[in-house]
């Protein structure tokens, strides 16, 4: 409210239904409207399940409930926005039907771990905003959490034709980019990637809202 901007906000901690007989929750990403008012609760459909070698096991599933439905993109000022969470960036099926309800913006707030972040951070990024030809907009966690885990940060944005238009670094930063939304629509003009799916062959992306 006192900055007039909306935010897009994640991961955090939602008591799940079954909280009082297991403690456990959602990792969900809010988006927050300029008013203040809560517009959307996405709860992470992927939990982070991993043991690589050189590095602490995590296992997401312990203690967090995974979501059960992808919300539809969200119009905002800047665009359509779809909400997903970290490590939902690595199953483009999410982004694809994101990208076939609406979305012009795919948002990630994540907070990946240092191997993973270095071998595959940005190449992911670049790829689903390729692939969907929208903006992406992913905002890091960066640093030590505690003893035993780091995040690896470098906050992102990658337009529809996969450039790195913003990019945060080492450590705690900032970083602007514009999103051109009439250069979007010439980029899939261009490139029509989106008529061209084979979902006779290979199926469709299943709608949002359908089970």
């Amino acid at each position: 409210r006192e900055c007039d901007v909306w935010l897009s906000l994640g991961g955090f901690h939602e008591r799940g239904q079954d909280w009082d007989s297991t403690g456990r929750i959602y990792n969900c990403h809010l988006l927050l409207d300029n008013s203040g008012a809560l517009v959307a609760a996405y709860r992470k459909l992927h939990l982070f399940d991993a043991a690589l070698p050189g590095a602490p096991a995590l296992c997401e599933s312990s203690f967090t409930n995974p979501g059960r439905e992808l919300l539809p993109p969200v119009d905002t000022p800047v665009g359509k926005l779809g909400l997903a969470v970290c490590y939902d960036l690595r199953f483009p099926e999410l982004a694809q039907a994101l990208r076939g309800a609406g979305a012009q913006i795919l948002t990630f707030p994540s907070a990946f771990t240092v191997p993973t972040g270095a071998a595959h951070w940005e190449v992911l990024l670049r790829a689903r905003a390729i692939e969907c030809q929208c903006y992406v907009v992913a905002a890091a966690q960066t640093g030590r959490h505690n003893v035993a885990r780091a995040s690896f940060g470098h906050s992102l944005v990658a337009d529809p034709w996969g450039a790195v238009v913003a990019q945060c670094h080492e450590g705690p930063g900032l970083c602007l980019a514009q999103l051109d939304l009439a250069y979007l629509e010439q980029v899939r003009r261009d490139l029509p990637v989106h008529g061209h799916r084979r979902g006779d062959i290979y199926g469709d992306v299943t709608a949002l809202g359908t089970p």
